[in-house]
């Protein structure tokens, strides 16, 4: 267990390329909730016995290969960070350290434990609309009975889309909890009651004057700090309650 003194570190996965703006925001977050961010990226790995907690930031989309689906379509992809990721959260849950996955973290989880992803949302919900922004322009419903929802204190919220993929057929267990209009896959969550691992197909970094959303950090930032390494989390469960 950590002293109260200190700040757990949790390490927050970017592409080695670019993505600075996502990890400012969500370094930023973290730190407003007492936690401390450690960047991690293909060309800059870190090891999980130096950190509490593990969040999978957004990106470029996942590479279909991790997931067995048809070739390639023109999109931008980076196979050394599918990789890493995949690894990293695989790693994680066997250790039952605290996860958060943040839009392709929440398909990366997904991936991780099983799952598949539809390439192109609009090849699937051919009435959802184009949208793309970081302002909160989409409506999404949690399942009330869900862990989710009572981190959140609430069952229905707005949120920004900044996705092409989304979650097809859930991993081994993962729930879908949250869907919007359209009934794309918005946030999933393990059933196991000792374990902290959720997703969000959102970017909740970006909405930071809202408090629904800041408590998904807070939560993650408590979950690390009650992490023990090689040991089940404590107050996993009690973390999500009400």
């Amino acid at each position: 267990m950590m002293g109260r003194d200190q700040r757990p570190r949790i390490g927050v996965t970017t592409s080695s390329r670019g993505g600075w703006w996502m990890w400012m925001f969500n370094r930023f977050s973290l730190w407003r909730a007492g936690a401390r961010a450690v960047r991690i990226h293909p060309e800059s790995p870190c090891d999980l016995d130096d950190l509490h907690g593990l969040l999978v930031g957004g990106g470029d989309d996942i590479g279909v290969g991790l997931y067995h689906a048809h070739p390639e379509p023109m999109i931008a992809i980076d196979p050394a960070r599918d990789d890493l990721e995949c690894g990293l959260v695989r790693k994680a849950h066997e250790r039952a350290m605290p996860v958060l996955g943040v839009c392709r973290g929440a398909q990366m989880i997904n991936v991780a434990f099983g799952g598949s992803l539809h390439r192109d949302i609009h090849d699937v919900y051919r009435s959802a609309p184009h949208l793309r922004t970081v302002l909160p322009r989409k409506r999404v419903h949690l399942d009330p009975q869900s862990r989710l929802a009572a981190m959140l204190r609430g069952q229905r919220f707005r949120v920004n889309a900044l996705h092409r993929q989304s979650i097809d057929r859930l991993g081994q267990g993962l729930v879908a909890v949250g869907h919007d209009h359209h009934q794309i896959i918005q946030a999933i969550e393990t059933t196991r009651s000792d374990r902290f691992c959720f997703g969000v197909q959102w970017h909740p970094e970006f909405l930071i004057f809202n408090p629904h959303h800041k408590a998904l950090f807070g939560a993650l930032a408590k979950a690390a700090r009650c992490y023990t390494h090689g040991h089940e989390s404590q107050g996993a469960e009690s973390i999500t309650k009400r």
